[in-house]
């Protein structure tokens, strides 16, 4: 679907993808492509993207702050004192772009308030860097950056198709959704009747797919792919996009996006895959439970809720998700969006802080992390579900747990660190705090976090690292609830040491890298802060070795190692 289509763009679709007021001042630039016809996709975006880079060389060269400025203005300062005063006189004339300016280096340079420096150098020094950082970001602030013209160029690709994708969507659904589902559903359904009850991962170390084989390999560099293409790239997704069109005007009255593309593959994923976990584990009613609700959330609240919450004219909102997985919760546009709808807004903007600071703590201590990573959570939907096959191949070695804690808790922290940054600029209007830019925090966060490990990495490893990736080593929630659970909650997983026969099931199939055998032999309470209480180690274990339990939060730790029955010592 990549090579299908047919390009044309009129006055009319630009007009509404950029406004009235851009598409006439922009109009020149675009002239050279209306009425012009395209049969390749590629050629159509490498067009737009030059018309687009044009015009951000034009913004830059009107708006950007020669850096002699900033030696202008030191050399103003009374004892090397920076007052904001002297930006203010400097950029007196009330005309649009030095005003501009003047607001701009105001807002970066907010924080240096009667701030002395050693001498007029080192004043001048401080300026350029301010200087530079605006220039940076004009882009971002007057033109478009990479992530605007990534959407507007994929608005615009989406707008000007006319080839028979555009024409026949319900066909295209058809064929590349509806029969692959059928075909899924027709490979799965019959195991009802032809194996018994019971897991059976026969031979899943000899598969190419879920022993890191070549069909492994494949599969994840596929998912790899589709997320590079999805986050910075949506452009050339537009074929697909065109494709849903139909399913999103049903639920919100509005066309497909490319995030409603991704949510509608991802519950489709979790629903197809969440079959299969139901027909494999159809032995244990836990974890049928709990397939069944990770299903139920992700179809209802993630999915087709947020659709119908727009199509009443209210604010988008995953209303299981929550800060800091939900990293862009406080952002300004959101926190004013959810301001400006009123009531239900105001509601919503509640809802989500009192679920992370008071429904974490509560459930956590009730339930432990279960209650949200093997329940409710998204990612761990897909995880269980589309993941279930690769869980095997997490790495259960002692430098992986080093890493694991190091590396979830530090994603914890940077994204207090941003929120802190984020939230200081909405309440202060200044766009630095302590010199650094929280604009380009948060970009950097999105980026990295948000985009490569949770999705690139998150999901596209599943076939190379086993399927909570993210979960044990980027989520800034699990590691969040993960310290309340190793510390102060009711939830542990037992074990009968004198009944464990060292299979090593438990161990070589926690996706979360446990050594879950290490402590059934010693009759420890598996008490961790990455354990997501997804109960399969017990599923397992041919003797009934391991059992979760919510009991009183005594005795969780300093249980006595046994061999056999005897014990001989106390292990913290």
């Amino acid at each position: 679907m990549f090579f299908i289509g047919k390009y044309e763009v009129s006055g009319e679709v630009l007009k509404k993808e950029l406004g009235e007021e851009k598409f006439t001042n922009m109009s020149p630039q675009f002239q050279q492509m209306l009425g012009k016809t395209y049969s390749s996709q590629f050629t159509f975006v490498s067009d737009l993207k030059a018309v687009f880079s044009a015009i951000n060389d034009s913004i830059v060269q009107v708006y950007s702050i020669d850096a002699k400025v900033a030696s202008e203005i030191a050399g103003k300062a009374s004892d090397n004192v920076y007052k904001k005063q002297l930006v203010e006189s400097y950029f007196s004339e009330d005309e649009e772009v030095a005003n501009w300016r003047k607001e701009q280096l105001l807002s970066y340079t907010g924080w240096m308030e009667d701030k002395s420096y050693e001498s007029s150098e080192a004043l001048t020094a401080q300026l350029e860097q301010s200087i530079t950082q605006i220039n940076a970001a004009i882009a971002r602030t007057r033109g478009y950056d990479s992530y605007k013209v990534g959407d507007l160029t994929a608005s615009i690709t989406k707008a000007s198709n006319t080839g028979h994708v555009a024409k026949n969507p319900w066909l295209w659904l058809l064929l590349a959704i509806i029969i692959p589902i059928s075909g899924a559903l027709i490979y799965m359904l019959p195991r009802l009747k032809t194996t018994h009850s019971g897991i059976k991962n026969n031979h899943i170390f000899h598969n190419a797919l879920t022993s890191r084989g070549w069909l492994g390999i494949f599969l994840g560099t596929f998912l790899i792919l589709f997320y590079v293409v999805l986050y910075w790239y949506p452009e050339y997704m537009t074929t697909w996009i065109v494709m849903v069109d139909p399913v999103s005007k049903l639920l919100s009255g509005f066309p497909a996006s490319r995030w409603f593309l991704y949510g509608f593959l991802y519950t489709i994923a979790i629903l197809v895959m969440g079959i299969r976990m139901l027909i494999k584990y159809r032995h244990s009613p836990y974890q049928m439970a709990r397939t069944v609700s990770v299903m139920f959330f992700q179809l209802s609240f993630a999915f087709i809720i947020p659709e119908i919450l727009v199509r009443l004219n209210q604010p988008y909102m995953d209303l299981k998700n929550m800060w800091p997985l939900d990293y862009s919760f406080f952002f300004d546009y959101k926190i004013n969006e959810k301001l400006q709808a009123g009531t239900f807004g105001i509601f919503m903007l509640g809802w989500g802080i009192a679920l992370f600071a008071i429904g974490v703590p509560l459930f956590t201590y009730l339930y432990g992390k279960r209650w949200y990573c093997s329940w409710v959570c998204g990612c761990g939907g897909l995880a269980e579900t589309l993941g279930d096959p690769y869980r095997q191949l997490s790495d259960k070695s002692l430098s992986a747990w080093k890493f694991e804690r190091f590396s979830v808790h530090g994603v914890l922290v940077f994204a207090v660190v941003m929120t802190i940054g984020v939230l200081y600029s909405y309440f202060s209007d200044s766009q630095t705090l302590a010199g650094v830019n929280t604009a380009s925090l948060r970009s950097v966060y999105g980026f990295t976090i948000g985009s490569v490990f949770a999705g690139v990495i998150g999901t596209g490893f599943y076939p190379l690292m086993g399927n909570r990736v993210w979960c044990r080593f980027g989520c800034p929630l699990a590691a969040y609830i993960g310290i309340i659970q190793r510390f102060k909650s009711k939830f542990r997983i037992t074990t009968n040491g004198g009944q464990c026969i060292s299979c090593g099931n438990c161990s070589t199939y926690c996706e979360m890298g446990i050594d879950v055998r290490w402590y059934a032999q010693r009759g420890q309470n598996i008490v961790r802060a990455s354990c997501v209480g997804c109960g399969v180690c017990s599923s397992v274990c041919p003797r009934g070795v391991l059992n979760l339990e919510n009991r009183d939060s005594k005795g969780r730790l300093n249980q006595p190692v046994l061999i056999g029955n005897d014990s001989f010592g106390v292990r913290s």
